[in-house]
């Protein structure tokens, strides 16, 4: 087996494991700030009785992400030395600024809104919201900004074998930075939007906590729509800028693979790798030099540009780029007819939405997962883009038996780490929050 290609896999496995919490409690905390700050404001038990559930959700799930996560980094030490040997004076600054500025952050405050609610004031505890909300995205944001270097490096010398830091917002606000992080971020929301619809249809569906969940579908609904409609077009400005520092990958995506002006976009293909072609293609003539440079006679470079050893691997690139975009059009119509239901009233009752909501859970957090595979498979075979390959940034001191045997544990680790994440996440559901009736309605504080 090759070393090279299992230290792949286990990082894919731990990273995308990760990935299913992290957008999740992201979208989640801005949620549960907005419902603490209406509760500062009204006082109205039902925002308290909402905003102390849906903490104990994020607590829930932030707790795996934070157990997932640090696994993920040491991988850099263990499985990929020669890399943090390469970029260790770049890459560790915006992971460090992570830890300090945005999990400290994060986690301190969330201490306050798991165990403050009887001892400090609302106002503390809607500031105590606002900041994990604000920790939970800059976490993203440093993350983002770290793995977008890899993408489009900038602002770094070579020297003595090394890269070495020049200037650190120079590289923080690499040119893939702000495209990806705001595609990621709304993402983030509608992941949370639509699992807090699931869920609240649920209950709507059980009959249970109707005046609570009648209230956060309504809310969840309209966010998702927005962010839905937004990821067109934080998506579409993500494109440009792969169009323009990441060719390949936009050759890979859209697999064309011939150079060529007047480029069409593909509305559906199947890509044949061994004759280089798109079988059974529909077309858009001249959509995709139009929607990539703004000019529908632009030349789009094709894989026939770059060597065969240097493009990326299409099917695991094109496949994900293309399912991820039919989920985010489903997104798009599946909010739509819920805002439709809501204006005629309906939405509270109409049973075949309700089961539809729950079943969609899983489908946001499906489509984080292909767009990440897209990204870092777009990316191949460079580990830092047109710098360093992926090939030669593995440990060479770390035996195929030892990562095959990592890779199995951490994958029957994160296995029963799901289980236990759904196990809890179901008892937490099942159990009956408080009643509202019981809680006085207070003044503002």
């Amino acid at each position: 087996m090759d070393a090279v290609l299992l230290s792949r896999i286990q990082f894919a496995v731990t990273i995308g494991f990760h990935f299913i919490f992290a957008p999740l409690t992201i979208g989640l905390s801005w949620f549960i700030a907005w419902l603490t700050n209406r509760y500062r404001k009204t006082g109205d038990p039902l925002h308290r009785q909402l905003a102390r559930f849906w903490t104990s959700v994020f607590a829930l799930s932030f707790a795996v992400g934070v157990a997932t996560g640090i696994t993920m980094e040491f991988q850099f030490g263990t499985n990929w030395s020669k890399y943090s040997r390469f970029v260790g004076d770049i890459f560790g600054a915006p992971l460090a600024a992570e830890g300090i500025f945005a999990f400290f952050l994060e986690s301190t405050f969330l201490g306050v809104m798991l165990f403050g609610w009887d001892r400090v004031s609302r106002k503390v505890q809607a500031f105590a919201a606002l900041m994990v909300a604000v920790g939970s995205t800059l976490s993203a944001f440093w993350i983002l900004a770290a793995n977008s270097w890899m993408q489009t490096p900038t602002d770094y010398i070579l020297r003595n074998n090394r890269a070495e830091l020049t200037n650190f917002w120079g590289a923080v606000f690499n040119l893939s930075t702000i495209p990806r992080f705001l595609h990621t971020v709304d993402a983030a929301l509608m992941t949370g939007a639509l699992f807090m619809m699931g869920i609240s249809a649920w209950y709507l569906l059980k009959g249970r906590h109707v005046e609570a969940s009648r209230l956060t579908l309504t809310v969840s609904l309209a966010v998702a729509f927005v962010t839905a409609l937004l990821q067109l077009v934080t998506g579409h400005y993500h494109a440009i800028q792969v169009a323009f520092t990441q060719p390949a990958k936009l050759a890979a995506i859209e697999g064309v693979y011939a150079t060529q002006s007047h480029a069409p976009l593909l509305v559906f293909g199947i890509p044949d790798t061994e004759h280089e072609t798109m079988r059974y293609a529909i077309r858009l003539p001249g959509a995709l030099s139009f929607a990539a440079f703004g000019n529908s006679s632009a030349v789009v470079k094709g894989l026939d540009a770059y060597p065969k050893d240097q493009r990326p691997y299409v099917p695991l690139t094109f496949y994900p780029f293309h399912l991820m975009v039919a989920l985010g059009m489903f997104f798009i119509l599946f909010t739509a007819v819920g805002i439709f239901l809501r204006w005629r009233k309906k939405l509270f009752t109409y049973r075949p939405y309700l089961i539809l909501s729950l079943l969609v859970i899983p489908l946001p957090f499906l489509a984080n997962e292909l767009g990440w595979m897209t990204a870092e498979v777009g990316r191949q075979p460079w580990i830092v883009y047109n710098v360093l390959r992926t090939g030669d940034a593995i440990s060479i001191t770390v035996p195929v038996a030892q990562i095959l045997a990592s890779l199995i544990i951490f994958s029957l680790i994160y296995t029963l780490l799901f289980i236990i994440w759904i196990a809890f996440l179901r008892r937490a559901i099942n159990r009956r929050p408080e009643d509202t009736s019981t809680l006085p309605k207070t003044e503002a504080a």
